[in-house]
């Protein structure tokens, strides 16, 4: 499409684009969280990538955003959002903020989010984005994200948008008490998205759910600069 046709994009047509996204790609692959989808079907996802994206911001993949880091695909913003079980009473703790659009979903299902970012630039046009949108239950921070927010823990939940080497415990340290975190745990090119839960005892429970790929969680906890592993 070139750009005189993106110009032509309307309001309208990214609504179609949206509907057509929950029912073609997250209802069919057994996302059935009421909620969730209706919040698919609400947040603009085309506003959180360059304009030269938006007539493929609602397709079944990944997309740039800037620093080597990617938007996930709607599926996995799906599925990690219903894996976390929000009820909207949660502080939830998200490493990883990127474009923030998952950042947008979280903060309409929870009663606050708190984001970590290593990039600052793209924290700010994050931020921006979540500004015009009026979302006002969002906390930022710009730094090692695989150091987690301590001064803000314990939370009811974590969710890690970057793939760690192993469980990381550092970050499991700040969940509290019967609380889940989402982190993709493997090698450099492939992961398991893991859900790991804190028990009463503390101890940590793990559990498999897909393969998957994502951008490593670089930091002193995460990937220190061998990313071949």
């Amino acid at each position: 499409m070139d750009g005189e046709d993106k110009n032509k994009l309307t309001r309208d047509d990214f609504a179609l684009n949206r509907r057509f996204m929950v029912e073609t790609q997250i209802k069919p692959r057994g996302i059935s969280d009421k909620r969730i989808l209706e919040v698919m079907e609400e947040i603009p996802r085309h506003l959180f990538v360059d304009k030269k994206y938006w007539p493929s911001a609602y397709a079944d993949h990944p997309l740039p955003i800037g620093e080597e880091q990617t938007i996930s695909q709607p599926y996995i913003v799906a599925l990690m959002t219903e894996k976390l079980d929000l009820s909207g009473r949660e502080k939830v703790l998200e490493i990883g903020t990127g474009s923030g659009y998952q950042t947008a979903i979280l903060s309409k299902l929870a009663k606050e989010v708190y984001t970590v970012e290593r990039f600052g630039g793209l924290a700010l046009n994050a931020k921006t984005v979540h500004a015009k949108l009026g979302l006002e239950n969002i906390f930022y921070k710009t730094g090692d994200g695989s150091l987690g927010w301590a001064e803000f823990a314990p939370f009811d939940r974590i969710i890690i948008t970057a793939a760690s080497p192993d469980a990381p415990v550092g970050l499991f340290n700040q969940l509290g008490e019967n609380g889940c975190m989402l982190v993709p745990v493997g090698a450099r090119f492939s992961q398991v998205l893991t859900r790991i839960t804190k028990d009463s005892k503390g101890q940590m429970i793990q559990e498999g759910i897909c393969g998957c790929v994502f951008v490593p969680l670089i930091g002193d906890n995460g990937w220190k600069g061998d990313f071949n592993a």
